[in-house]
């Protein structure tokens, strides 16, 4: 559903305007009831303070369309709201439903209806009003909303025909005292007085609305609810995606190391020979000095000692980056003692990383032909090494650090040396395919400077730049800042080293700046590099990363200095990123301080460290960049600083919320979250009892478990499973506010832990976790823990019996039963996934079957669900039931087949008992009082496994074409299992002798409510899917039918798709007086009273549709795949409800939705959409008065619909009209181009048609919502594009039609503000089915012995209906009574079939009421007769369409003629509908007829004609269609 919120503007405007626009009724000057402003408004608004049009009336057009029951979606608001999402999107501006919508103005339309009368009567002052308005008596409302006002007045206690109890007039319908109206007359009010009936009195002026309604629009309390929400139907995530996960789901990015490696030893060799310059190296004077920052030139200290020292620094540097790596300190080497050394290094570390740091700045530059310089044993000669030995005795993997002038020549060189050694490799292995051969591959190096660059020589930098940059960042970089600060500082170079603190505590100075700095560089790299490159370099190995890391500064520092350090994988520009400026601000910051905190060291006093913002402002940026919505799915540039900021418990809270945030925005998210590294830390802290981590560590582990379940055995470990199971435990606390969401996200993790992982399902089987799932199904505030719990539970069952014998002990499987009328379907669903995975226990005792069998029956009750989705899991649970007793049902399909053997052999005693259930089985067969010898002392006979087995068969003609064929899977799976077993020699000689007497033809002599029972019953009615349905494997292309002689009939002669497989109806072969006299015979006939009388005025009607009809194309519903009906059945079907449920973790949840984002196409579009419709109000609102005195002749329309049009209703705003033909086909007109948009089929059984369409949701986009008289309701989408129209939702929403001569079928009316279908025809209970849940909710008895005929309620408070019957009644029911005391109000005036009867939406809310013998009745529910009867016709009447706005009907009869009244019975005009020049027949009955909601427009057409005639108002105010 989606919800639209008023905005307070309108509001404002609305109460504005009533008070002070005067009535359209400008003679008498008469203004309308001031509106009470004393409410408060609480909604948000678009923006848009001008959009309201300024002639808008109705003062309570929004509470028209906006009430809603909250008993009814308090529920499903709270399952799809999760934050602002879930199947749920509120629209910041007036969306309502305007077909309720707008009877904006309620005042000003009172008065235009006013202007059609005679005389004008006064109105009473607004003191005299009030004081009117409050003595009248109000009725209690419902316990979770405000009510409108339902009185009733009854002059008597009566009874109805079936002897029930009429409420008193003394009651109100809730057993309190209720004081009698004074209306005397029942022509007053706004229209005035009819000149036959006595002048209205003083007290009588102030009546408005029908029926007492308007002190709805007076009361204060019950004005407030136009702020309430207003719901969309029927666009909940299961109906966009049909039940079925997505299979463009985003893709698993590697994000585990599974090659990590160590760097396990180090070469440090270093050539000085200290004293002695290389030949090639002109140094200046001064020039650099420092080694390791060591001076070698010192003269207190030999050479030898100095190297030593130099080695030793260099190594300790070197720990400072990886202390588990194993050094090896090689000074001044020679050529021998290389060789050594490598071959050594390689030898002990494996296939491990060794790290070779060469530090050539005693030796010659390396060649241009790669190659190094190094000793002889006497330190009198160069040696030089080439770089192909080098790698052949260190092998790979390796990491390479060149520190020297001209390095270069070594990385331009390396690859060329690699290739070599990869040639010979090559060469090796085609001499000696078995040889053994080294990698050399997976090198990393770091070089100083270019191929032609010289290591810079200032005096204030340190000789081995290179190295410092690479091994003490931190001091390198105050060196740096120092130097090149442009501003005066007193700080100087000696001053740096005395910076306190340590690089490993993050709380001081030094640690902080370490801290930021591994912070930046990190983040450089994530924004700059490849994420495959950074994965290599700066997470597979430490030692790596560490230097890469500072590799980054060295770029920085070095380029400074005219040296461009080299890198081989090469890396991107990065020392101009805009991170190093807040390194800057960072160094700055900690400088600035550090006279401050020396002074203290010695004695100055205490002086407090002030930690740097830098990662507070990080976070800032971090939160900007979430608020803005990650539109491009950009990384964001401060991940990598979250990450680091997770280490500090000062910020770690507010790190954590908002990397919620970022996780919420979807998979990709939590792709980048996981490449970055976050995982280890969010492990860690599962560790930590903090109460306050609990709810966003549950949240970050449920985004997590969504996109990657492989983390199951990282939650094995160190039980951090139990930190989730703790919190799921309805006893434990958590901080939240919304604790309940976050178990269910607990209920989530711990399924996904468990799911396909016995080792999970082992550790959490615990009483404790069992328990608390089943007590967290009794939580009605969130059907989301409901809907976790149910899977949690599922997954502990799955293929685990110590698991399913806890769930038997603790009857868990009673538990899960009682969800089987769950408001929320996702849970039902949720509930019978669970209830699948329960069966299955290999020892098969009498505890565990009488278990399995109590489900099943428990269960059974879900075949009449409104949820496709429901009914799909459904058909899960009973395959893997069927599976599980596959002998018991091939059983059971074997006397089924006995029995309708015995019913094709004597089909008159199956017509005589007239008892068949809506899926074509027999439930009593009797013959003149002896019981019938069908199979009635069979094995299965009255067992739960033949009930099982016949839902089954009803099932293949579900509506839903996936359901339809799930279930055709089961059934030929048991039928081939059949033929298969020692029955099937048994089987085939009673499958022979049905096909047989399938074909034998019909008798004649059956009375027609029989043959009509052929076209009403889904049981002998081809499947819905007539035509496109796809078929069983057994069937060989045949479409189903609930009949086994059909089926069997098909798998024996395989009949073409679209054939009508059952035996021809009597009426097809009979001629037309001799079907006519029987129909006067059938049924049973009322004293004194025709026989017709009772019957629908186009029963006796000959269908005319041309022979070539064109079947049109059925939608499906979206996912849907045809089956292959060449593979064979096979059970247990999987089901894919528990991976779509898991999509709910990976979709946004914080975020607004894509409508509620200004400046989004849907927003905009929805925005125009708004204003759109209010101008159709506008323009349309000061017509309605005149329409009720003008003509109504000026054509506007004329086109052909291709086949005959029996149905049509106009959308409110778009120009599109709806016609449905005799059979199943519906047509999409724009009429105001005359074109057809679309044209698509009901998929409605042959012999049914469709009787009623509706468009929902007409405020934004519309759908399309049909009932046919097999007792299906569709919903359609798209319904104006041929191509992309699908079907939403189908369901059988009668699934007990009576056969009956007098057939109505199924009549419904939608109600918007409600959301509830209410449905009726040849039933005895008027249904009351509610979209948000897809249940029926109430069974109201319609206490007639009579089919309904028609069906129309109160649109605004929704709670009144009113039915009318074939025998000519009509009675009016409140929904907020019990069910045997609804019916409130009977009128029996008529005395004939009801055509129509339609309470107005806006206007007076007239109730119109038709009989077939032409008289017209007006009502109101308080009175107990009419208030005035109109002879519309003397012929039969057809037809009768109410204006939902304006003071106009219209009727049509057999003669060809329409004729337009207005409610004070004037006539206007009457219509013959056109034809063509050559084929106009002004003999033809009017088929059908339709007034546009708003605009002051009439449709009709005639039987027999295809065309559809469009008729207006005068010429005069044709402006109304261009607006």
């Amino acid at each position: 559903m989606t919800a639209v919120t008023l905005s307070p503007h309108q509001l404002a405007t609305l109460q504005q305007q009533h008070r002070d626009l005067p009535t359209a009724d400008n003679s008498t000057g008469h203004r309308t009831p001031p509106l009470s402003t004393n409410r408060s408004v609480s909604t948000q608004h678009l923006g848009r303070t001008d959009v309201q049009p300024s002639g808008m009336e109705d003062s309570a057009w929004a509470m028209e369309n906006r009430q809603r029951n909250p008993s009814d979606k308090s529920d499903q608001k709270k399952w799809v709201g999760k934050g602002p999402r879930g199947g749920q999107q509120h629209l910041h501006f007036d969306l309502g439903d305007r077909s309720n919508m707008h009877s904006s103005l309620r005042a000003r339309e009172s008065n235009s209806s006013s202007s059609t009368s005679d005389n004008q009567s006064e109105q009473l002052p607004n003191q005299a009003l009030s004081e009117q308005r409050n003595a009248r008596p109000k009725t209690s409302s419902d316990s979770s909303r405000t009510a409108a006002p339902s009185p009733y007045l009854v002059a008597t206690s009566r009874q109805d025909s079936d002897g029930e109890a009429i409420p008193h007039a003394d009651t109100n319908g809730y057993g309190r005292p209720k004081k009698q109206l004074l209306r005397a007359t029942s022509d007053l009010g706004p229209r005035g007085q009819s000149p036959t009936r006595p002048g209205p009195t003083k007290e009588d002026h102030h009546w408005h609305l029908r029926h007492g309604w308007e002190d709805q629009y007076n009361s204060n309390e019950y004005l407030s609810t136009l702020t309430s929400t207003f719901y969309m139907y029927y666009t909940d995530k299961r109906h966009e995606t049909g039940g079925i996960p997505k299979d463009d789901t985003y893709p698993l990015q590697e994000w585990r190391m599974r090659d990590r490696l160590k760097t396990v030893s180090a070469a440090l060799a270093i050539c000085l020979n200290i004293g002695v310059d290389p030949p090639d190296v002109v140094k200046t004077n001064p020039t650099a000095k420092l080694e390791c920052w060591i001076d070698p030139m010192t003269p207190t200290t030999a050479a030898p000692k100095v190297m030593e020292q130099i080695g030793k620094k260099l190594q300790e540097q070197y720990e400072t980056l990886s202390i588990r790596t194993r050094y090896k300190q090689y000074l001044d080497p020679s050529v021998d003692e290389t060789k050594k050394f490598c071959i050594s290094l390689r030898r002990n570390a494996k296939d491990e990383r060794i790290l070779f740091h060469y530090n050539g700045h005693g030796v010659p530059l390396p060649t241009p032909s790669g190659e190094m310089w190094v000793f002889n044993k006497n330190y009198t000669q160069y040696i030089p090494i080439s770089l192909y030995d080098v790698q052949s005795w260190l092998i790979s993997p390796c990491l390479y650090v060149f520190d020297c002038s001209h390095a270069g020549n070594i990385i331009h060189n390396f690859d060329r040396f690699i290739e070599k050694h990869e040639n010979e490799n090559l060469e090796a292995r085609q001499r000696d395919p078995n040889a053994q051969l080294q990698s050399y591959t997976d090198n990393i190096l770091l070089a100083a400077c270019g191929r032609t660059e010289s290591l810079p020589t200032n005096p204030d930098l340190p000789a081995d730049l290179f190295t410092c940059c690479l091994t003490t960042p931190i001091e390198i970089a105050l060196r740096f800042f120092v130097l090149q600060n442009p501003l005066p500082s007193n700080i100087t170079t000696k001053d740096l080293k005395k910076v306190p603190g340590r690089l490993q505590e993050r709380r001081t100075p030094l640690g902080e700046l370490n801290w930021i700095f591994t912070a930046i560089t990190d983040t450089i790299a994530w924004n700059l590099l490849p994420r495959t490159l950074f994965k290599k370099l700066f997470r597979q190995d430490l030692m790596v990363a560490a230097l890469f890391r500072n590799f980054l500064l060295s770029e920085r520092i070095m380029r400074a200095h005219h040296c461009h350090p080299v890198s081989s994988p090469q890396l991107p520009e990065t020392h101009n990123h805009p991170l190093w400026q807040s390194w800057d601000l960072a160094i700055e910051m900690v400088l600035a301080q550090l006279p401050a905190m020396l002074s203290s060291q010695e004695g100055g006093g205490h002086y407090e460290y002030q930690h740097s913002t830098f990662f507070s402002e990080q976070l800032t940026a971090f939160e900007v960049y979430l608020s803005q919505g990650a539109v491009e799915q950009k990384a964001p540039d401060q991940l990598p600083i979250v990450l680091q900021v997770l280490l500090s418990q000062v910020h770690r809270l507010r790190a954590l919320i908002l990397l919620s945030k970022f996780l919420d925005l979807g998979p990709w998210a939590v792709n980048l979250a996981l490449s970055i590294g976050i995982f280890p830390y969010v492990l860690k802290l599962l560790q930590s009892a903090a109460q306050e981590l609990k709810p966003v560590m549950v949240f970050i582990w449920a985004r997590i478990l969504a996109v990657d379940p492989s983390c199951q055995t990282d939650l094995l470990k160190d039980n951090g499973y139990q930190y989730f199971v703790g919190i799921l435990n309805p006893a434990s606390g958590i901080p939240v506010g919304n604790a309940s969401e976050h178990r269910a996200m607990c209920a989530f993790i711990v399924a996904m832990f468990c799911k396909d992982f016995h080792q999970g399902q082992v550790v959490c089987l615990s009483p404790e976790l069992l328990d608390g799932c089943l007590k967290h199904l009794d939580d009605t505030e969130n059907p989301l823990l409901r809907h976790w719990s149910c899977l949690c539970i599922s997954m502990l069952w799955v293929d685990y019996n110590d698991a399913k014998w806890a769930g038997i002990r603790s009857k868990a499987y009673e538990t899960l039963c009682r969800m089987a009328l769950d408001p929320v379907p996702e849970v039902r669903a949720a509930m019978l996934h669970a209830l699948t995975n329960f069966l299955g226990i290999p020892d098969l005792t009498d505890q565990v079957a009488r278990a399995e069998e109590w489900i099943a029956t428990s269960v059974m009750v879900m075949t009449a669900d409104g949820s496709s989705m429901v009914r799909n899991e459904l058909l899960v649970f009973l395959s893997t039931f069927v599976k599980r007793y596959e002998n018991k049902f091939v059983v059971a399909a074997y006397e089924h087949m006995l029995e309708e053997r015995e019913a094709l052999r004597h089909p008159q005693l199956d017509n005589i008992s007239g008892n068949r259930t809506s899926g074509g089985l027999t439930a009593k067969r009797i013959s003149q009082g002896k019981q019938h010898q069908a199979s009635a002392h069979g094995v299965s006979t009255e067992t739960m496994f033949a009930s099982i087995w016949k839902h089954l068969f009803i099932m293949t003609v579900d509506p839903h074409p996936e359901i339809a064929a799930n279930a055709d899977v089961i059934v030929d799976y048991v039928h081939n299992t059949l033929l298969q077993s020692p029955l099937g020699s048994l089987a085939q000689p009673v499958i022979d002798d049905m096909i047989r007497l399938s074909r034998r033809p019909a008798p004649l002599n059956l009375p027609k409510a029989d043959a009509a029972t052929n076209s009403t019953e889904p049981s002998t009615s081809p499947a819905p899917q007539t035509g496109t349905k796809h078929q069983g494997y057994l069937s060989l292309g045949m479409k189903r039918t609930a009949s086994v002689a059909a089926s069997l009939k098909n798998i024996a002669f395989g009949a073409q798709i679209g054939t009508d497989s059952r035996p021809p109806s009597p009426q097809r072969n009979m001629p037309t007086k001799s079907l006519h006299n029987q129909n006067r015979l059938s049924g049973p006939p009322r004293a004194r009273t025709p026989a017709e009388w009772t019957r629908p005025p186009e029963g006796n009607d000959q269908t005319t549709t041309a022979i070539a009809y064109h079947q049109a194309k059925m939608p499906f519903s979206r996912g849907f795949k045809v089956r292959d009906s060449r593979k064979i059945p096979v059970l247990p079907m999987r089901s894919r409800f528990f991976e779509w449920s898991t999509e709910y973790f990976r979709e946004p949840q914080m975020k607004p939705n894509e409508p509620e984002e200004p400046g989004s196409a849907d927003y905009n579009q929805r925005l125009w959409r708004r204003v759109r419709n209010e101008k159709v109000l506008a323009t349309t609102q000061p017509l309605k008065g005149l329409a009720g005195g003008s003509r109504w002749d000026t054509g506007t329309g004329f086109f052909n619909n291709g086949s005959q049009p029996i149905k049509m209703c106009f959308h409110q705003f778009e120009d599109h009209l709806v016609a449905t033909d005799d059979r199943d086909s519906i047509c999409i007109w724009d009429w105001r181009r005359q074109a057809r948009l679309s044209r698509f089929s009901n998929g409605n059984p042959k012999g049914s048609k469709i009787n009623e369409t509706r468009f929902i949701n007409e405020d934004d986009q519309a759908l399309l919502m049909t009932g046919s008289s097999d007792g299906v309701i569709k919903i359609f989408r798209n319904y104006d594009s041929e191509k992309r129209v699908e079907l939403i939702s189908a369901f059988r929403a009668l699934t007990d039609l009576i056969p009956s001569n007098k057939n109505a079928g199924l009549v419904f009316d939608w109600q918007q503000g409600q959301g509830k279908v209410l449905v009726a025809g040849d039933v005895k209970v008027i249904k009351i089915w509610n979209a948000a849940s897809e249940i029926c909710t109430n069974d109201i008895p319609a206490r007639s012995g009579s089919c309904v005929t028609s069906l129309t309620s109160d649109q605004v408070a929704g709670n009144v209906f009113v039915a009318g019957f074939g025998d000519g009644a009509v009675r009016v029911y409140d929904q907020r009574l019990k069910p045997v005391n609804a019916m409130v109000r009977v009128w029996k005036d008529h005395k004939q079939w009801i055509t129509n009867v339609h309470m107005q939406r806006g206007g007076l809310r007239e109730l119109v009421s038709g009989s077939r013998n032409g008289e017209i009745k007006l009502w109101d529910i308080r009175m107990g007769a009419p208030l005035r009867t109109i002879r519309a016709t003397k012929d039969t009447l057809r037809s009768l369409s109410v204006h939902e706005h304006a003071p106009v009907f219209a009727t049509g009869s057999e003669k060809h003629k329409i004729n337009v009244f207005n409610v004070n019975g004037a006539f206007l005009n009457s219509i013959e509908p056109y034809s063509s020049f050559l084929q106009h027949n002004r003999s033809n009955p009017i088929s059908t007829t339709a007034f546009h909601p708003h605009r002051m427009m009439l449709a009709c057409s005639a039987l027999h004609d295809n065309h559809i005639n469009l008729f207006t108002c005068e010429d005069r105010r044709r402006d109304a269609l261009d607006g």
